[in-house]
């Protein structure tokens, strides 16, 4: 599956992004105080560009700078909630922009189609290039309480790929501020850690030759136990 907007060659760096305008909206409610109505970027050199959305609520932790393409500048990852059809993958990037004063704007360039369904979230893990082919991968969990599937998503000139997926993990649960785990880089080929299903062990997880593998990391024990295994 493909996912794609029109993309433009970025010409200065994100250097912070947040969420903002804090909204009750869509009143999902999962993520404490998670659903948004904009979004606050700001370049090198200071310039500050807010996004705004009327067919959604940006619904996520924070946003996530992440240099996809190789270019040297980052991008930036968002999880953008549609009030009918759920949660989908969103990249902003800087682009010229011939009608701005400045030059430049701030686009949406490529976006994974939403999972279809109202209140149905993802939970993003992180992004690296996790099996060492040069290219970027976004991992998240595609409805963490619910179906509890991880997916893998390489960037590559704009597009979204979908590579990989994998059933019966999570990082999430309602009512928690935080997603648990993430992407740990200890040297080696980087390593998706995650709780099963049940939230009764740890498991890391590993790219390779286009399929995800899995092995168990310990019992779960709470946040700690994750922090430790994200621990190098």
């Amino acid at each position: 599956m493909l996912a794609a907007l029109g993309a433009g060659r970025a010409v200065a760096d994100i250097e912070a992004a947040r969420y903002d305008m804090p909204t009750e909206v869509y009143g999902h409610g999962v993520l404490p105080g998670g659903e948004y109505a904009g979004l606050e970027v700001r370049l090198t050199g200071g310039r500050v560009i807010g996004v705004g959305t009327f067919e959604a609520v940006y619904e996520d932790t924070a946003p996530r700078l992440v240099d996809l393409d190789g270019d040297g500048e980052n991008e930036l990852i968002t999880v953008i909630s549609y009030f009918e059809e759920g949660s989908a993958v969103r990249i902003f990037d800087e682009v010229p922009s011939e009608g701005h004063p400045r030059g430049t704007t701030i686009a949406v360039v490529a976006e994974t189609p939403p999972i279809g369904t109202r209140h149905r979230w993802l939970g993003i893990v992180g992004a690296a290039d996790l099996d060492g082919d040069g290219q970027v991968e976004i991992a998240y969990v595609d409805r963490p309480h619910l179906a509890r599937v991880l997916r893998i998503w390489r960037y590559r000139d704009g597009t979204l790929e979908e590579v990989a997926r994998l059933p019966g993990v999570t990082n999430h649960r309602i009512g928690m501020a935080d997603i648990s785990g993430g992407i740990r880089r200890c040297g080696g080929r980087p390593e998706i850690i995650m709780a099963d299903a049940a939230w009764r062990r740890i498991v890391a997880v590993r790219l390779q030759a286009g399929a995800l593998t899995a092995r168990d990391a310990g019992p779960y024990r709470g946040n700690g136990s994750i922090d430790a295994a994200m621990a190098c």
